[in-house]
């Protein structure tokens, strides 16, 4: 009774985890959940126009806003080609349903982003590893290059330059997926590979997630001109458009004076949760794990000295109230086994060290 796509179809173990987050005493580490101290509050007056259907595009104030800020980065981004997204998640959706049918190869990172390997494998893509051989005949290339989700890694000058020259030979559309960039600790390259395709194929994604309030569910895309219309037709055929009062409180927050104060404040803030949290690790699993310090974004990527299937300590550490993403379900192939996927911006500092500690005593038991 169901399609034939829903068969690949898996229920995502983020959204299971969330479930249980509430509980009290959870720490959680698996989800990109910002601090809930550090969203903002909002006070604004709602007005009429903004409780009425608006354009599929989204917001012209906002557009405009958005194509300021992805120009001052490099990007062929004007706002016409801007538009505002139910969620970044969306424009994964979106990407998909243009291009993909089953059995198209779509080039990956191994690992990468959990939600886009299911999004993608809802519509039959078959994973190619991107930069391999067999990713030459890719119609998409997917990759989150600044701070990646999950292994937090930043791509270098050369590996962007490679990226594009290799999608710019082989006609490969690059959809780049950036909601990261400006949770910056350390300096690191981050200029968008989007930038440096003048003449090819591209979509560029960000988010208000990370840096404003998820609630909102609203994010943005900008793209090629040969892209852009067809992207606005297969939104309209989604949702018509998305949320007018989200993006004006978006629109609000973002051109307030504030902002660029609110961005180095916010990085400040989580530069200082990532170290409180790099002195943990190494109190409670050096010894058990490596890893590398991420220099921006939310996570950290552990690779354990023993390589079991985390999957399995999962409710067990559930049942001692800490949550962690198994990093197996990152692999668009065959599991990555003993890897974790730690989210760090989220618990306070007492509450990373008790989290931790305890899944140093669940790794440190006899198999």
């Amino acid at each position: 009774m169901f399609s034939q796509r829903t068969q690949g179809l898996r229920p995502s173990p983020i959204r299971a985890i969330l479930s249980v987050i509430d509980r009290p005493g959870m720490v959680s580490f698996a989800g990109g959940l910002p601090a809930s101290d550090m969203l903002p509050e909002w006070s604004g007056t709602v007005s009429p126009e903004v409780l009425q259907y608006g354009p599929t595009e989204g917001e012209a104030d906002l557009r405009e806003a958005v194509s300021d800020n992805l120009r001052s980065l490099g990007l062929d981004a004007p706002p016409e080609r801007v538009m505002i997204l139910s969620g970044s998640q969306q424009g994964i959706d979106l990407t998909a349903k243009l291009f993909v049918d089953p059995g198209t190869p779509v080039a990956v990172e191994y690992p990468t982003y959990l939600a886009a390997l299911q999004v993608l494998r809802f519509y039959g893509a078959g994973f190619v590893e991107l930069g391999s051989p067999a990713a030459e005949r890719a119609g998409v290339a997917y990759i989150v290059p600044t701070f990646a989700n999950p292994t937090g890694a930043c791509a270098t000058d050369a590996t962007r330059d490679r990226l594009a020259e290799d999608c710019l030979r082989t006609g490969t559309v690059l959809f780049e997926d950036d909601p990261y960039r400006d949770l910056v600790y350390e300096p690191c390259d981050r200029t968008p590979i989007a930038a440096r395709m003048g003449g090819g194929s591209w979509i560029y994604q960000g988010s208000f997630s990370k840096t404003f309030a998820p609630g909102l569910r609203l994010g943005y895309l900008a793209a090629s001109e040969d892209l852009f219309r067809h992207l606005v037709v297969v939104k309209q055929a989604t949702d018509l458009h998305s949320s007018r009062l989200s993006q004006r409180i978006v629109h609000e927050a973002i051109t307030a004076p504030g902002w660029t104060s609110r961005l180095e404040n916010l990085a400040g803030f989580y530069r200082s949760r990532r170290d409180t949290f790099e002195a943990a690790l190494q109190r409670h699993l050096h010894g058990l794990a490596s890893w590398e310090t991420p220099q921006g974004g939310l996570f950290y990527w552990l690779r354990l000295d023993q390589p079991i299937d985390t999957r399995t300590l999962l409710g067990e550490a559930i049942e001692r109230n800490v949550a962690f993403m198994p990093g197996e379900e990152f692999s668009p192939g065959e599991p990555d086994l003993g890897t974790m996927r730690l989210n760090f911006s989220h618990a306070g500092p007492e509450e990373a060290d008790r989290g931790l500690a305890t899944l140093a005593e669940l790794l440190r038991r006899p198999s």
